[in-house]
């Protein structure tokens, strides 16, 4: 399962140990953010510089060094164009924790997949969205992914459905997993709305999904495009296709589309895209599901969004620290700051970073016509699907492929389960 290893090495290799950090404004790349390790016991400085566009981690052996570099010197081993002359010196006694809220924003414990069930003959968004009748075979699919249960009074992770007023619904279906607690956004058990042919309530949430899975019942294909959608970037398409004859058991024939910036994301589809083993499906699509999320945030338009929330954080978090650390040393130049910090993580309230960083947050969870990325005209989209050959490495460059049983290009974004 894919993680963002970059986002935990401060959590990692320097929480817990003697370090020290350090805050300077570059003329030209704006806040830094500089974390500094002495590890004695293999003799190597390990840094981390923080900048607007990226962080940047390096260890060094302190054998190459005289002296150990100061902190404008580590800052030019790993950006050469850093040209401050001077870095200020942390001292705030709760600076790691507001550094690990930082580096950790993008890591989640947490996600919300999209569910649609596709009935043969169905090629519509309205069509899809309206489906109020499960099949039994789809019951059984829902039942490989988690389990069904009552929104009322629910207290785990929630995924933004109502657990109080049951106005998303009575029912959901949830599941954990290595760790992680998934709610299924299902489109059937979410709120019917008689005479709206659009299902608003429905789409709401799955159109506010990144990632979703569509189960589908007969030969017809599904159409990428047919979800309108700024954020749905990728869809698991799952088919039962047969029983087997020994076993009885459901047979299941998964392909996988993405837009085509979307980076490649593992686990490969095996050769052929086939699975008899329910446990074997399960932990192929749910690790599948949080793979393709983790990617689909490096697409160009989540790429920007981050980066615009990035900014903002490190504007905040250098801020914080250099204001904290001067009241910490006694200048007499800056006011006493609130006394809420958090004391049981980064969170809760820790003074204005915290509540910054909860607002950025907020902000990127928010529609992308806000943020004014271009809005995509009916059914069309400049990003097309593409298709990937089963077993082929999704490490490779270029742009993302669509898992599929035939090799070639979608046509008209169809379904791969078309191509025989």
């Amino acid at each position: 399962m894919e993680r963002d290893g970059e986002a935990k090495i401060y959590h990692e290799f320097f929480h817990s140990r003697y370090h020290h950090s350090f805050t300077a404004v570059d003329p030209s790349l704006g806040p830094l953010v500089l974390s500094v390790c002495l590890e004695e016991e293999e003799n190597k400085l390990r840094v981390i510089l923080r900048m607007k566009e990226c962080s940047l981690h390096g260890v060094f052996s302190v054998s190459l060094f005289p002296n150990i570099p100061s902190a404008v010197e580590l800052a030019k081993m790993l950006c050469n164009r850093v040209t401050v002359s001077k870095f200020e010196v942390v001292s705030y006694l709760k600076a790691p924790e507001l550094i690990t809220a930082f580096d950790e924003h993008r890591v989640s414990p947490n996600f919300k997949f999209g569910v649609l069930y596709q009935k043969d003959g169905q090629f519509t968004e309205e069509d899809i969205l309206s489906n109020d009748e499960e099949s039994e075979e789809f019951k059984e699919f829902l039942s490989v992914l988690g389990e069904t249960i009552q929104l009322q009074g629910f207290t785990r992770f929630r995924g933004g459905l109502d657990v109080s007023h049951g106005q998303t619904g009575s029912e959901a279906v949830f599941t954990s997993f290595h760790g992680r607690e998934i709610m299924f956004h299902v489109a059937t058990k979410l709120p019917f709305t008689e005479g709206d042919p659009q299902q608003l309530q429905r789409k709401r949430h799955i159109g506010n999904d990144i990632v979703a899975l569509v189960y589908q019942e007969g030969q017809t294909p599904f159409l990428s495009d047919i979800i309108k959608s700024h954020f749905l970037h990728c869809f698991l398409v799952v088919r039962g296709i047969q029983r087997g004859e020994e076993t009885g058991e459901a047979v299941y024939q998964v392909s996988v589309t993405a837009r085509e910036d979307v980076p490649p994301f593992g686990p490969v589809l095996p050769d052929p895209p086939i699975f008899t083993d329910r446990s074997l499906l399960r932990e192929f699509l749910l690790t599948k599901l949080i793979n393709a999320e983790i990617s689909c945030y490096k697409a160009e338009q989540f790429s920007r969004l981050e980066l615009r929330t990035r900014s903002s954080l490190l504007d905040s978090l250098q801020a914080e620290l250099t204001t904290r650390s001067q009241c910490m040393m006694g200048d007499p130049s800056v006011s006493a700051l609130p006394s809420s910090e958090g004391v049981r993580g980064a969170s809760e309230g820790s003074g204005g970073f915290i509540e910054n960083f909860k607002r950025a947050i907020r902000v990127r969870s928010h529609s992308f016509e806000t943020l004014g990325v271009p809005r995509k005209i009916g059914g069309t989209s400049s990003q097309k699907p593409k298709t990937e050959k089963d077993g082929e490495s999704d490490k490779s460059p270029g742009p993302l492929l669509t898992d599929s049983l035939g090799a070639t290009e979608l046509k008209d974004q169809a379904s791969p389960q078309e191509e025989t």
